[in-house]
This record gives C-alpha cells, sequence and structure tokens, in this order.
C-alpha cells in the first residue's frame, strides 16, 4: 500500500512541477511532508534524507554570487563584451555565450542566468534588435558550460554529493567534452541565427558610443570578492587534500567575504534564493520514500536485467534517457530520483565512472531540449517575458532539438571511448 501512494504522490508532483501551473517550491514541499503524514517514511528518515553538502554549497555560491553582482562585475563584463566584438552581431553572441558558459561553470547557471538575462535584454535595447538569439543562445552556452563542473549546474552537485566525486573529478572527466560540445554549439549558432543577426553599421557604433563609460561600482569589494572567490576555487579544487565537503568550503567562503567585505548578513542572506533551497528538501524527502518503498529497487534490477550486464548498453541508455526525461521533468527532480537507481545498478555489479558521468552530462544537457528542461531555462523565459519578449516552446524545441542531439552524439563517443571502449 505505501508502495501505491508513494508512487501517486511521486507522479502527482512531477506532473504539476513539468506543466509549471503552481510554485515548484510549494510541490516539493507539500508532496516531500505529505510522504511523512501519510506515514510511507518516517520524519526521522525523511530529514536524515536531506543533503545538508547540496543545500549549503548552493546557499554558499549563492552569497558569492550576488556580492560580485553588487560591485557591477557582471554589466561590466557584458558591456567588454560588446566593446570586444566591435558589436558584430554574431561575434558578440558567441563571445556572450563563452562568458555565460564560463561563470556557469563556476557560479552555477542558475546564479549566471539570473544575473546576465537583464544585461543582455540592454545590450539588446541598445542595439536595436531582438533580443531572442542572444537570450536563447545563453540558455544553451548556461546548461552546457554547467555541465563542466561540480558547482555548475545542481544536477552535477546532486551527483557528487551521492557519488563522492570532488570538483576536480568533474573538471578532468566532463571539461574536455564540455569544450568539443561547446565549438559544436558555435558553429549550430552560425546557421540558426545567421538571418536575425544584422545590425546597421552606424547603429553599432551609437552603440558603442553609449556603452564606453560602463564601470564598476564598488572596486575595493570587487577586490574582495574575486579573491574569496578564488581561494573558494582552491578550496574545491583541494577538497581531497583538506577533507573538507564542496558545502562546507562553499558557507566558509560566504562567511569571509561577508566578515571582511564588511556586509550586513540580513542584507546579503536575503538574496538567497531561499526557494529552491527549500525546492531540494521537500525532492530528498519524497525521493526518500520512493526508495525506502522498493520502486528505486525494482527499476533499477529490471534496468540491470535488460543491459545484461553490459556497461555500455546501460551507460548509452542512460546517457540519452536521461536527457530525454530531464527535457520533460526538468534535470533537478529527475537526477535525485536517478542517483538512487544507478547507485543500486553499480551494487549490481557495473563500473560506477561511465554510469555517474553518462547521468551527468544527458541530465545537464538533456535540459536544453525544452523551455521548462532546466531551471536556468525558466528563470530566462520568465525574464524575457517580463520585458515583452516570449520564448515560446515550440520555437525553442526547434532550436534545442539540433544542439541536444549535436551534444548527445559527441557525448555518446565521448563515453565510449573514454570509459568502456
Amino acid at each position: 500500500m505505501d508502495a501505491w501512494i508513494a508512487g501517486a504522490v511521486f507522479v502527482a508532483a512531477y506532473v504539476l512541477i513539468a506543466l509549471d501551473r503552481a510554485d515548484r517550491t510549494l510541490i516539493a514541499l507539500l508532496a516531500g511532508f505529505g510522504v511523512v503524514a501519510l506515514g510511507v517514511v518516517g520524519e526521522h528518515e525523511a530529514f536524515a534524507s536531506v543533503d545538508l553538502n547540496v543545500i549549503f554549497l548552493l546557499a554558499g555560491m549563492m552569497v558569492i554570487a550576488s556580492v560580485l553582482g553588487r560591485t557591477g562585475f557582471f554589466e561590466w563584463l557584458a558591456i567588454r563584451s560588446v566593446i570586444l566584438s566591435r558589436n558584430e552581431p554574431f561575434r558578440l553572441l558567441i563571445i556572450l555565450s563563452l562568458v555565460t558558459a564560463v561563470l556557469s561553470a563556476f557560479l552555477d547557471n542558475v546564479t549566471t542566468v539570473v544575473l546576465t538575462t537583464p544585461i543582455t535584454l540592454s545590450i539588446a535595447r541598445r542595439l536595436g534588435v531582438s533580443p531572442m538569439p542572444y537570450l536563447i543562445s545563453q540558455i544553451f552556452a548556461a546548461n552546457i558550460g554547467g555541465t563542466a563542473t561540480l558547482i555548475g549546474d545542481p544536477p552535477n552537485i546532486l551527483i557528487g554529493s551521492a557519488a563522492g566525486l570532488d570538483f576536480g573529478a568533474f573538471l578532468v572527466n566532463l571539461a574536455p567534452v564540455v569544450i568539443v560540445i561547446f565549438i559544436a554549439f558555435a558553429v549550430l549558432m552560425r546557421f540558426t541565427f545567421r538571418d536575425a543577426l544584422q545590425v546597421p553599421d552606424a547603429q553599432r557604433e551609437a552603440a558603442l558610443e553609449r556603452v564606453e563609460h560602463v564601470s564598476i561600482t564598488d572596486r575595493r569589494l570587487l577586490v574582495i570578492a574575486l579573491a574569496v572567490g578564488a581561494v573558494t576555487l582552491a578550496g574545491f579544487l583541494a577538497q581531497g587534500a583538506i577533507g573538507l565537503e564542496a558545502g562546507t568550503i562553499a558557507l566558509l567562503g560566504a562567511t569571509a567575504l561577508m566578515l571582511l567585505g564588511d556586509l550586513d548578513s540580513h542584507d546579503t542572506l536575503r538574496e538567497v534564493e531561499w526557494s529552491t533551497l527549500f525546492f531540494f528538501v521537500g525532492l530528498f524527502m519524497l525521493v526518500e520514500a520512493v526508495v525506502q518503498v522498493g520502486i528505486v529497487g525494482g527499476i533499477a534490477d529490471w534496468l540491470a536485467e535488460r543491459s545484461g550486464g553490459d556497461v555500455g548498453l546501460a551507460s548509452v541508455g542512460l546517457l540519452w534517457f536521461s536527457a530525454l526525461a530531464s527535457a520533460v521533468i526538468d534535470n533537478i527532480p529527475y537526477t535525485a530520483t536517478a542517483i538512487p537507481v544507478v547507485e543500486r545498478l553499480i551494487e549490481s555489479g557495473l563500473p560506477a565512472e561511465p554510469l555517474w558521468w553518462s547521468l551527468a552530462l544527458g541530465a545537464c544537457l538533456g535540459g536544453n531540449l525544452t523551455i521548462v528542461g532546466a531551471s536556468a531555462n525558466v528563470v530566462v523565459a520568465n525574464r524575457a517575458a517580463r520585458a515583452g519578449y516570449r520564448i515560446r516552446f515550440t520555437e525553442f524545441l526547434r532550436y534545442g532539438a539540433a544542439v541536444v542531439v549535436a551534444s548527445l552524439l559527441i557525448s555518446t563517443a565521448y563515453v565510449w571511448v573514454r570509459y568502456i571502449a
């Protein structure tokens, strides 16, 4: 009976999250506490399932990113991109995409697009062009860049914490294929938006003159924030040597930044996206219930039987299925559910490496298929809509399909050659 209750609550929550008809944080919390109230899982087990390493890592990086945003750093970076491109539209698109991808790798893609989307809209207004090609490209770039590191995309944070994989492991194993995927993405964008990136020469020069005087608003705080960010990143890279979890390192960095920057903790902590953190809390509790009643174990046993112990078949199947599933139901809840399945597959005797990296690549890159496939997509779509630009589901799907298919083909070849052949 408990399995039916947990399954029904789980499916209902996923459908509501996918339809985006209600606040997903409230849905996750209601579902998570609902399975506790219904007796499917005990309170102690549910609360113990909340991964504080993930919560602390997200909170710490949100603080560091918000402080950097106060200094005008992100707007300065975007304006320097405009100047570097000399307002040549396609070059500007690639530079902005590259900046977004790099920032997403080290700040997380949701935080990155929260900070860069308003700047992109402003640049488009100054150029007098539609921001749509730039916004859509930034979504793709954020998800691609975020795939490269532990902190770049929420699915990676979940996987890293569950599998005991540190920042260096993600960088070494995923950054090489992400670079190749970004190059393929740039080529695709050249053909996709070649007719939409035309700006008269006179308009380009006028726009360039208007952005020349943008500067950093708080240089002292910027220096402190960049220094703390660099030390925090070094801490991630030395995670194994110093014996600290990523969440501890991130919160130490955030706390040091508030102290050194003489920042009011109340004001700074208000900028943390608490709704995102509580979304994870509800999600962890819901997934724990599904695991305890045996649903996840049954799925894992079925997959292990179907793959016949063939790691190549299991890895490639997991890669493509994760991408398609993430495109439909958002990659965060999908990954939280898939992790126990992968753990059971590993317990059945399959090697861990190709399975974990296949899950990470599929979940992160599959988010580019639909506008609801990743949290970063939804953030950009909502902010664009408020500015009067609606990114339609079918329009995004048309562009995203080409990017995702190319990304998955490259990823399949990479996983096969590096971990299986």
